[in-house]
């Protein structure tokens, strides 16, 4: 395994891993228990949008998990002119504070109650607590003449010359070959792509968890059904 770029809300790794699993991982993200709004009572509504609208924009809203409070309630009371914004929510700290919810002209209201629960991916999209991807890494080889075009646009690449040929390696968090094959293609030329059983792993979260947490409890979550299936055999 080799780190390729680790932040808290972003992670891209290379491994040696069958691709089986690799998905398996990706779909088990959605088996992570992630708290999000559940029902929202809108008790006045002035601005322009349907209430419908709204509780949809609200259940988008990342929510952070609160050790504490189980199922947090929530409330909303804006009655200034302008945009209404995710941080007004009162009850709850939220991811992204700046998310507007809908906009208010001089004298209009809105008022809400509104309740949260845990839930999974599987249940909803609004329980997911971010996105796994991956492919495979890529051995591209091109003519020398474009070394410098190459070094220009793709500087973190590695970049070997064999031959009269030159060797870059797609293995980080842009993936390449298409721009590759693009630049190729201007000067009507082909580059030669080949995939390696290596895989380029990104991980990407929605705030509610960090992209290293998102990882390990997807993993959990698999190894937790397996172990269901295994004794269901041993029976």
């Amino acid at each position: 395994m080799k780190l390729v770029e680790k932040k808290e809300d972003h992670l891209t790794f290379t491994t040696e891993i069958d691709e089986s699993l690799a998905n398996a991982i990706r779909r088990y993200v959605n088996q992570i228990p992630i708290l999000a709004i559940d029902e929202v009572e809108i008790l006045k509504n002035d601005s322009p949008l349907y209430d419908e609208t709204i509780a949809h924009r609200l259940g988008l809203i990342s929510i952070r998990i609160s050790k504490d409070k189980k199922n947090p309630k929530i409330s909303l009371i804006a009655k200034k002119e302008g945009m209404v914004y995710s941080g007004e929510l009162k009850g709850v700290k939220v991811v992204y504070e700046n998310i507007p919810i809908t906009f208010l002209d001089k004298g209009q209201e809105l008022e809400m109650k509104v309740t949260t629960k845990m839930g999974k991916g599987t249940e909803h999209s609004k329980f997911s607590p971010g996105l796994i991807f991956y492919r495979n890494v890529a051995e591209i080889i091109l003519d020398k003449e474009f070394k410098d075009e190459m070094k220009t646009r793709f500087p973190e690449n590695e970049i070997k010359e064999k031959g009269g040929k030159i060797v870059v390696l797609d293995d980080k968090k842009q993936e390449i070959v298409d721009v590759c094959e693009s630049i190729c293609n201007k000067k009507g030329e082909k580059p030669e792509i080949n995939f390696k059983s290596e895989l380029v792993i990104n991980l990407e979260s929605f705030g509610q968890l960090t992209a290293n947490e998102i990882f390990k409890k997807s993993i959990e979550e698999l190894k937790r059904d397996l172990q269901k299936v295994l004794k269901e055999i041993k029976k």
